[in-house]
């Protein structure tokens, strides 16, 4: 388990390991949630990176025609 501090900014640095392990990178948008008084950062992904992951689906009968 890895901690960090809160700078006089406001500011919180992601320990290394962390961004490593999460192949984090400098820019990189994350969105702030706020849940049972916990802070979670959750990393924002490209549409991209979903690209042909439901690749090989068999998509019959998935919805009802007259859902369509």
């Amino acid at each position: 388990m890895s901690t960090t501090t809160i700078s006089p900014k406001y500011q919180v640095v992601i320990p290394k390991e962390v961004r490593e392990k999460l192949h984090l990178k400098s820019g990189q948008r994350m969105t702030v949630v706020v849940k049972g008084g916990v802070v979670h950062l959750i990393p924002e992904k490209s549409l991209h990176i979903f690209r042909g992951f439901l690749k090989g689906m068999d998509t019959k009968d998935v919805r009802e025609d007259e859902d369509r």
